[in-house]
Formats: C-alpha cells, structure tokens, sequence
C-alpha cells in the first residue's frame, strides 16, 4: 500500500472575515426576537435551539479557520492524516475566480455521508498538474452551489 506523496501544499478552510461589534448584535437581537416569539407560541425548544444556534453561529465567527495540510497521494487525497481514496470519489472539477484575485478550488463529491463535499484551496500548488492527475482517477462534473454554500457565503462565511 503505497502512499507516496506526489503533490503537497497547506490551506485554510476558508477565508477568516472579522466581524465587528454591530454583527455581533444584530445576531443576538435577531435571535432574542426569535427566541421571543417561539415563546409566545409556547414552543420552548425552537427558542433554546434559537440560542444555541446563535451562540454557535458566534463562536464559530470569532474562531480564526484551521489550516490543513493537503497531500495528493497515489491513493488518493489526504487531507492532514485522513485518506480519501479516488474510488469513494464521485466526481470532482475545478472552480477558478473568474477576476483572479482568489486562489482556484478543487471541488470533491464523494460518496462518504459524513464528508459529501470537498472543497480544497490549490493555493501554493500547480493547480494545473493537480487537475491533470484527479482527471486521470476522478470523473470531471460540473458542481454547484448548494443551499448550505449559499448560506453560508451570505453569512461571511
């Protein structure tokens, strides 16, 4: 079982967009109103989940992204010490800024339930040979945004 390392390179989940003060009141009046009004209904669990998701949704945005180490191996991606073999892959391409100005994503649909999606920065690698490679072993779809991704760019996400 080889895993030998062809291409490697770090990124972060996402692009970190501090939030400033006003944000954060907004989401806690935005929540308190929901939460109020779930109580008028007398439905108590909707306004603790309310809360629960504001505070998450806050402590989530204060947290700078992770970064992670990115290995394009024989096998498969790995993705700091986990292997997603190409035969779990589904199909994959590439979405590239259309202005140049953000790094181009390797978008990866994989049959695993915990992992349906992929979506990995080829920044500070040959976006192009990574291409070439996941051609080889992956079928190229076209992927797009779903409800979830749309969310959470609305958000700052």
């Amino acid at each position: 079982m080889s895993r030998t390392v062809l291409f490697e390179w770090e990124g972060r989940e996402y692009d970190h967009n501090p939030r400033n003060a006003d944000w954060y009141w907004a989401l806690g009046i935005i929540a308190v109103a929901g939460a109020f009004a779930a109580s008028l209904f007398s439905n108590y669990l909707l306004a603790v989940l309310i809360i629960v998701a504001a505070v998450t949704l806050a402590l989530h945005a204060a947290k700078p992204p992770a970064t992670h180490r990115f290995r394009l191996t024989e096998r498969g991606l790995m993705i700091g010490e986990e292997l997603h073999t190409f035969e779990h892959m589904l199909s994959f391409c590439t979405l590239e800024d259309i202005e140049g100005q953000l790094p181009p994503l390797l978008s990866v649909k994989t049959d695993s339930w915990l992992s349906p999606h992929l979506v990995i920065p080829l920044e500070g690698v040959d976006a192009d040979a990574v291409y070439a490679y996941f051609l080889q072993h992956v079928d190229e779809t076209e992927h797009r945004h779903g409800f979830a991704d749309l969310l959470a760019a609305w958000l700052g996400f």
